[in-house]
């Protein structure tokens, strides 16, 4: 009788012990199949912040890319109408340049009526040199690359606006390697830095301190000139490059945009801030190229 119910009781058992195994086994696969689940989900939403950031980045670009291109728009437009606004000035400026010179010999000996002619003529000049502005901004000129030793021309302009300086009471400060070359047009370069060196004046009509530092960087060359004066305002700072924009009360504000045209025809660049110490710096950038790449 025992044994008999020992081995009746045995078979029943075992369904119950495969029952428990089979919902173990179950158990672990749902949760092996919700942990693949939530590190899915964990890798699209790191894909999908990662999209979106990136979306955001060339949304900004793109945006960035317009404005240039605008920028570049209204410049093509204001390039045409300063040109044939500048050529036709230039053209009635010939004669009557003529005429004040004949004018000059006429009156020779009347103090008083030279005097206002000498006013005359001194209008006359600074027109010209305003028409002389317009056409070399609207001027597609391409950079003439040649070796270019970087400190020479700096000195070479500096030292050409010593007297200046002199009777202005400017200390001058440069900070330059010995010899720096590049390929580089060495005309333009030489009146980028004129300009930015006689804006620095300007700024410093009661003396104060000039520093112009080149850097050599692995590859381009910076060339800074900062100066002692008040600085520039935020609106000027976002405006400085900004054709006919000008803070002084003479000039039609086309010397920086200029520079900043004979810097891209370089494929460099100019930019401006103000420095700790009070003042302006600005800093013009030129690419170092071989000289088998400029000569190409």
């Amino acid at each position: 009788m025992n044994e008999r119910q020992i081995r009746n009781d045995g078979p029943h058992r075992a369904p119950e012990a495969s029952t428990e195994a089979l919902s173990t086994i179950e158990l672990m696969n749902w949760e092996t199949i919700i942990g693949a689940w939530h590190d899915a989900t964990q890798r699209l939403e790191q894909t999908h912040a990662a999209l979106r950031g990136e979306v955001a980045r060339l949304t900004d670009e793109l945006a960035v890319k317009n404005r240039e291109l605008a920028r570049k728009n209204r410049l093509a437009d204001l390039g045409q109408i300063a040109s044939h606004v500048a050529h036709e000035v230039r053209n009635n400026l010939v004669p009557v340049s003529l005429y004040t010179s004949l004018l000059r010999r006429r009156l020779n000996g009347r103090a008083d009526d030279l005097e206002v002619l000498g006013k005359i003529e001194s209008g006359l000049t600074a027109l010209d040199a305003m028409v002389h502005d317009m056409l070399n901004f609207t001027a597609d000129r391409e950079a003439k690359l040649l070796p270019l030793n970087v400190p020479a021309l700096v000195d070479d302009v500096l030292s050409s606006l010593r007297p200046q300086f002199d009777a202005q009471g400017i200390r001058l400060i440069v900070d330059s390697p010995s010899s720096l070359v590049v390929a580089a047009d060495p005309e333009a370069v030489r009146r980028a830095l004129l300009n930015l060196v006689l804006n620095a004046v300007d700024a410093m009509p009661h003396g104060g301190e000039l520093v112009v530092t080149t850097v050599a960087c692995r590859d381009r060359v910076e060339i800074e000139i900062a100066d002692s004066g008040p600085g520039l305002t935020d609106e000027a700072k976002r405006r400085a490059f900004e054709p006919f924009f000008t803070t002084k009360a003479s000039g039609i504000g086309l010397g920086l945009a200029i520079v900043q045209r004979l810097m891209e025809a370089h494929g460099g660049g100019i930019g401006v801030c103000n420095c700790p110490e009070g003042g302006a710096a600005f800093t013009i950038r030129l690419p170092r190229r071989k000289f088998a790449e400029a000569a190409a």
